[in-house]
């Protein structure tokens, strides 16, 4: 499958659910990418091929709680680098640094454990879908607070509409996206 067979095929794979979780949300569900062996491979490997290039590729993989640590791990365990969860608060046992954002309503806050990553260390950030980029650019100053350089953002799936992959450019995070979906 050439590049855009390949997206076009995730896309297809991809599957939206109206109304959830509110009235007039089109909720982009990943899962049907992940259950069928075929498109896992397809979608991982779309991955894996962009970040096995020297120029590109990382010391370590850091998901994004928590569909970013399905992605993120089998990415990371193919590139034969480290995996680093990033979580929400109150979930990782030893020492953390946090970083809290704001959501549509109220705030959030994720965590990272002080010894995940050494300063120096070029990481690669993943998720499943960037929408508002809240939570990416939560992960990206936590670790940048921990010295490392954040080197590309991925993710399956991104809602341009929403402004997250617009902020996260603006902020010097270069972004690497498989599927675009128009519109809320």
């Amino acid at each position: 499958m050439h590049h855009q067979s390949v997206n076009q095929y995730l896309k297809d794979h991809v599957r939206t659910v109206p109304d959830w979780p509110a009235p007039g949300v089109q909720f982009r569900d990943i899962t049907p990418l992940l259950q069928d062996a075929k498109v896992f491979r397809v979608l991982i490997d779309a991955f894996v091929h962009r970040y096995m290039d020297p120029q590109l590729r990382p010391d370590v993989v850091a998901g994004l709680d928590a569909r970013g640590f399905i992605l993120g791990a089998v990415v990371a365990y193919e590139l034969n680098v480290g995996f680093v969860p990033i979580r929400k608060k109150g979930k990782l046992p030893f020492t953390t640094v946090e970083e809290t954002y704001e959501l549509e309503y109220g705030s959030a806050t994720v965590e990272l454990h002080t010894d995940a990553v050494r300063p120096g260390d070029r990481v690669l950030l993943i998720d499943d879908l960037i929408a508002t980029g809240g939570t990416m650019m939560a992960g990206k100053k936590l670790l940048e607070r921990q010295g490392a350089v954040v080197m590309e953002g991925a993710a399956i799936v991104d809602l341009p509409e929403l402004g997250g992959s617009e902020k996260l450019r603006a902020a010097g995070l270069s972004l690497f996206t498989l599927v675009d979906f128009a519109g809320h």
